[in-house]
């Protein structure tokens, strides 16, 4: 894997779930920016024609695919339009996902199931479409996974489940690939919160509209983090300091951490009456009473330092550590 070399953005074809808006959209773009071409997946077509407009309009090259990333057959479809299209594909991004906020005897089965469906299946059929093409040629498998990965929490634990399979299902085939020799990067994603339209796209079982877990980060960051593993084997990367700290602490004191579960259900309980009034767990929508973080951080010194900071790792983890204990604190 340390022999792997990557292309430079400015030579890739980069393929993105998910991209209709958040995350996706916003490493859309700055892939674009970057000098890449964009193939733009998702469910809402819409939202994929606004981003593609707006990179247009700066001069870049990107096309819009309406796909499932719940329906195998999808991601074959996706990787021949982008082929049809640019010729090849060196990244190939799986972003999309949805969750539901609600205690679990609460949420019905067949709702799990189609969370699942997205937040997993689509991972995993993405995956495996991209690796059996990129074996044959190079490039990098980024999959989006999430501080809950690594730590499940309360009133999002289907969602917690899905990240925590998409770990065990990236982790396996990233040994597997290696074994092989593949020339394939695979790469976890594990953002902390993100000011991105989550609350408004999950599912909601609550009497209040959810909200996000502080500190919540701007998606620009994950999709800083996305860029730098299209161009540099990596095998995790956190995005922000919490979702960092929340991984170590729930595998070092996990009975600590069970026992913030309290503080944890109360941060994700906005004080707006729920309206359940539409969600993306099925099909493209939004609910438009979901409040809005208030603060959000444009920066992650930890990140930075992830992912560009080279030797100065261990000036990260301090300053990690640093914020952790502080944290703690205020708590």
């Amino acid at each position: 894997m340390n022999k792997l070399k990557l292309k430079p953005l400015s030579e890739q074809v980069i393929v993105i779930t998910g991209a209709g808006s958040g995350i996706g959209a916003a490493t859309a773009k700055a892939a674009a920016r970057a000098g890449a071409r964009v193939v733009l997946a998702g469910r809402d077509e819409a939202a994929l024609g606004e981003v593609a407009k707006a990179i247009h309009a700066e001069g870049g090259e990107a096309i819009s695919v309406v796909m499932d990333v719940g329906r195998q057959e999808d991601h074959s479809q996706l990787l021949q339009r982008a082929q049809e299209s640019f010729g090849a594909v060196d990244t190939w991004v799986n972003n999309a996902g949805v969750s539901i906020f609600g205690d679990l005897l609460t949420v019905p089965l067949e709702d799990q199931r189609q969370l699942f469906e997205t937040t997993y299946w689509g991972v995993v059929y993405g995956s495996l479409t991209a690796a059996a093409y990129l074996k044959e040629r190079g490039g990098a498998l980024v999959n989006v996974g999430s501080e809950v990965s690594d730590r499940a929490i309360p009133l999002q634990g289907a969602y917690s489940a899905a990240k925590h399979a998409v770990k065990g299902f990236t982790d396996a085939l990233r040994m597997e690939l290696r074994t092989q020799e593949a020339p394939v990067s695979v790469t976890l994603i594990k953002p902390a919160s993100i000011d991105t339209g989550f609350t408004r796209h999950a599912r909601n079982y609550m009497d209040v509209e959810p909200t996000l877990i502080p500190p919540v980060y701007a998606p620009e960051l994950v999709a800083d983090a996305i860029l730098y593993a299209a161009c540099t084997p990596a095998r995790d990367v956190y995005v922000g300091s919490a979702a960092a700290m929340m991984g170590s602490l729930g595998q070092r004191v996990p009975g600590v951490m069970d026992r913030l579960a309290g503080w944890m259900t109360r941060r994700q309980r906005s004080d707006v009456p729920a309206t359940h009034d539409g969600d993306a767990l099925y099909e493209p929508g939004l609910r438009t009473s979901a409040p809005r973080p208030s603060n959000v951080r444009r920066h992650s010194v930890y990140t930075q330092l992830r992912t560009h900071g080279g030797g100065m790792l261990w000036v990260g983890a301090g300053a990690l550590l640093l914020l952790g204990t502080a944290m703690t604190r205020r708590r």
